[in-house]
């Protein structure tokens, strides 16, 4: 499982005293002692002690240290002074999610929270950009340009508006109007799914004030009201607890049972569809997993994606809305 932060802590000032060679090389009780200092906590002998065989051993973290054990001396040290665990490479993965993160935070530079580490985010920007240029110069790594989100442009003001519980005026263009229609909403939550942002609020316009999500790339236009609400309650977790996606409906969660394919399970049981997914059967044949979510457009077109690979069991009326999807689909190749 993963390291919590004093584990990543201790494990660094352990780096740091093997490497410190103005001082003799550190007895485990040398150790004990300086680390508990550092983290100004009283630790046991057996914490530091798994410490070092995590930082030789563990996979997940995959320092494999080259901790040594003098017997004679009863001290620890590296078998290469020159290695430390902040000189691991990064590996591919790492330095492609780096690279999102740091285009997702230059996009709402803009944002008060932003701004305060501009600095520590353009040097990082800066150093992973020629490390980057160097990766792909050698052939090893291509980059996908990263996701640029259309109407990010209003995510300050719609922050703003959240913080200060202000009602804002929006001009929306859905897809299912010629001419955008105005809202007046008071917003809630900003969340990203698929490359979009959307807003989720209570437009005034609806009867009952009922909840509703706004795709950003199709705001038209922004505007100020200087009218206020009173504060919501409004939990998003328990919000979109049950919803794949950003479509929550009215209705209450059911429980979809799908069978996969051998061979599909394995990256549905790697990252799961939802968090309510639980394995009901799994064998040579099939692997049934069960979910308890809303049934919204985001869940089918989940499932569509995994084309025959899936089979929905229950409930019968997603059964017949699966099978209605395909015979459009297999209607387009005749």
């Amino acid at each position: 499982m993963p390291k919590n932060k004093d584990a990543v802590s201790r494990y660094r000032w352990i780096d740091e005293r093997l490497r410190n060679k103005r001082l003799p090389k550190p007895t485990l009780e040398n150790l004990i002692e300086y680390v508990s200092e550092k983290m100004d906590a009283v630790l046991s002998t057996r914490t530091i002690q798994k410490d070092i065989q995590d930082m030789r051993q563990d996979p997940e973290l995959n320092y494999m240290a080259p901790i040594v054990y003098d017997r004679t001396s009863k001290t620890y040290r590296y078998a290469d002074e020159n290695y430390s665990i902040s000189q691991l490479p990064i590996e591919e993965a790492d330095l492609q999610g780096l690279e999102i993160a740091i285009g997702i935070l230059e996009q709402f530079r803009s944002l008060p929270v932003i701004q305060q580490f501009e600095d520590s985010i353009l040097k990082i920007a800066a150093s992973l950009k020629i490390n980057r240029e160097a990766l792909q110069n050698q052939g090893l790594i291509k980059f996908a340009r990263t996701t640029q989100y259309k109407g990010a442009e209003h995510i300050p003001m719609i922050v703003d508006a959240i913080k200060n519980l202000e009602v804002i005026r929006i001009a929306y263009q859905s897809f299912e109007r010629d001419e955008p229609k105005e809202h007046w909403v008071e917003p809630y939550h900003l969340r990203e799914y698929q490359h979009r942002f959307y807003l989720i609020g209570k437009s005034q316009q609806t009867r009952g004030g009922a909840v509703l999500t706004f795709a950003l790339d199709r705001v038209v236009n922004i505007w100020p009201t200087m009218k206020h609400f009173d504060q919501k309650n409004f939990d998003d977790a328990s919000y979109f607890k049950h919803a794949i996606g950003i479509t929550v409906s009215d209705g209450d969660p059911e429980e979809v049972l799908l069978s996969f394919t051998p061979r599909q399970a394995k990256y549905i049981k790697s990252q799961p569809i939802h968090a309510s997914q639980k394995v009901v059967k799994d064998n040579t044949k099939e692997c049934q997993i069960s979910l308890q979510v809303v049934i919204n457009p985001e869940l089918i077109m989940t499932l569509l994606s995994y084309g025959a690979n899936v089979t929905v069991l229950q409930p019968k009326s997603l059964a017949e809305k699966m099978k209605e999807e395909a015979g459009l689909m297999l209607k387009n190749y005749k």
